[in-house]
């Protein structure tokens, strides 16, 4: 980080302290953005709306005035019922300055569907609004969240699977690296949530003997778990990645067994990575303050938005941890992650971002985000700084019920 960029980001931290002491109560019911010192009138939240082109769903919000925001989603489909009758319902007619509170209302009032269900429809409300105030005062979203440290993202190669080979995988990344200029690269090792078992006989061993081999000291490596080990072999397996070197081993054991995931990153000396799965902010609270994990991922979108990680985030800088969100989204539903990454202090030096063999580029919005250099330029326009082509959206049928 050069100093022009320290300099902001002390002041970006320095604010966000401010913040803490506006309010009374825990960290994780505090505000972290002010939205009225921004948008100086009412944005009155007048219509909410879930278009569909194929499968690809958009929530489009308008306000009163005119102004609009859009943002694609990602696993909708089966959460459409909660948007339209439980979430959308609380934020119409109110002013969109106001989301932190509104965010915290709808759960208030939602409470006993909470999880992963109900704050996917929740992130895709609030982060279309945050396109809509972004172009109502003709400033990047980043601007909204306290200001912009970055201009650029240095991602991670992810999205593997586990139906490859040991060859394929690796050579998967091998020919990524080559073909984006990533500095980091991750792997799923083990079964997925299989107790012990890999996904196939050997893979893992066989795979982690050839990624060091053909990208070991090139790149940095991670490797993600996805719950498959209990804890006495997550930590022998940790171990093994410790003398690798890799940068952090991801969620060792199953995500709702925290004492086990705790056990692990207490036997090493190595970085535990965690968070994915959750969506409770007293919960991230209680593991960041515990040591469950020392690299801290929500997602964007399975937590419930910008505001609800940028509260984890704060967390997270309290104890010197990096934030790293979860990510899988690729196409204009990965523009969250940038933003995000564009404004929080304690960023970690890589963001995920699935790649997949070079595709052709899509014409219906702009930029699209190509890995160059291992990094991707923060789109800067207002909002969340896409432009969607309008004769595109005009074609997306409205969902109802």
């Amino acid at each position: 980080m050069n100093r022009r960029h320290f300099l902001t980001a002390s002041a970006s931290a320095a604010w966000l302290a401010a913040a803490d002491t506006d309010s009374a109560g825990p960290d994780y019911q505090k505000p972290v953005f002010n939205l009225h010192k921004v948008l100086d009138a009412p944005v009155k939240i007048a219509s909410i709306e879930l278009l569909q082109s194929g499968a690809r769903y958009f929530v489009r919000t308008r306000s009163a005035d005119g102004a609009e925001g859009v943002i694609e989603t990602k696993d909708i489909v089966d959460y459409i019922p909660i948007l339209l009758r439980r979430v959308i319902p609380q934020f119409i007619g109110k002013d969109a300055r106001d989301l932190e509170n509104l965010v915290d209302e709808v759960y208030i009032a939602h409470y006993k569907i909470a999880g992963q269900a109900f704050w996917c429809p929740v992130a895709y409300v609030e982060q279309s609004l945050f396109d809509l105030m972004g172009k109502a005062a003709h400033k990047p979203a980043g601007e909204l969240m306290g200001g912009v440290l970055r201009k650029e993202i240095p991602v991670y190669l992810s999205g593997s699977g586990r139906e490859t080979t040991a060859e394929e995988e690796v050579d998967i990344y091998v020919r990524g690296v080559e073909y984006t200029g990533a500095k980091a690269v991750k792997f799923k090792i083990g079964g997925r949530m299989s107790d012990n078992r890999d996904a196939s006989p050997g893979r893992t061993n066989q795979l982690l003997e050839l990624a060091q081999k053909r990208l070991g000291g090139k790149v940095a490596l991670m490797a993600d778990a996805n719950g498959s080990y209990d804890a006495t072999n997550a930590i022998e397996m940790g171990k093994r990645l410790q003398e690798m070197k890799y940068l952090w081993f991801e969620e060792p054991c199953p995500w709702e067994e925290l004492s086990e995931t705790k056990k692990v990153a207490d036997a090493l000396a190595m970085k535990v990575a965690f968070g994915e799965q959750d969506t409770s902010l007293w919960l991230f609270q209680w593991m960041i303050e515990n040591k469950v994990m020392s690299v801290v991922q929500p997602d964007l979108n399975y937590n419930g938005g910008f505001i609800r990680a940028a509260r984890v985030a704060r967390m997270a800088r309290k104890a010197n941890m990096w934030i790293c969100p979860h990510n899988t989204q690729t196409s204009a539903a990965s523009v969250n992650i940038l933003q995000f990454a564009a404004t929080t202090a304690n960023i970690g030096p890589y963001m995920e971002y699935v790649w997949r063999a070079p595709a052709r580029k899509e014409s219906w919005y702009s930029p699209n985000f190509e890995i160059k250099n291992g990094v991707i330029p923060v789109p800067t326009g207002p909002g969340m700084g896409l432009e969607i082509d309008p004769d595109y959206l005009k074609k997306c049928t409205v969902v109802k019920l």
